[in-house]
């Protein structure tokens, strides 16, 4: 009556663009266009927020573990591709991330001190906050 409910087959959840590493092997750099690229790939998961010309093609794919670890998720592949095209439209650069690239980065602890002179902005925020709890004492 318990195991009813239960699927034998594994559940897999997938986001992204499917067999990212085999497709992103058809861009070549300084001859693939943005054309060739949604051609490949389709329209990118997201682009730079600071610059329109990098292109970012995700593909995550998990799926739950055994009954024996309760039904974990487990990450079966994680890539990232990143596309850098010129202005003309040309693919200038492109890096592919796996997995295991992505456990290899290394991320600095130092924290960014504020600039001596503080920004509007800040100051508002400050004095709103100043203003909530003086209310409340």
């Amino acid at each position: 009556m318990i195991l009813s409910s239960c699927s034998l087959k594994p559940i897999d959840n997938f986001h992204g663009v499917s067999f990212l590493e085999e497709k992103q092997k058809k861009l070549f750099i300084n001859i693939s266009n943005k054309n060739d690229i949604i051609k490949a790939l389709g329209a990118p998961s997201t682009k730079s927020i600071f610059e329109d010309n990098i292109w970012i093609y995700i593909e995550n794919r998990k799926s739950k573990s055994s009954m024996l670890k309760l039904g974990k998720s487990v990450v079966l592949t994680n890539n990232i591709l990143v596309l850098d095209i010129n202005r003309k439209g040309i693919l200038k650069d492109k890096k592919f991330y796996n997995i295991d690239d992505e456990n290899e980065i290394k991320f600095t602890i130092d924290k960014t001190k504020m600039s001596e002179k503080e920004s509007f902005v800040y100051g508002v925020v400050s004095s709103l906050k100043q203003k909530i709890n003086n209310n409340k004492k």
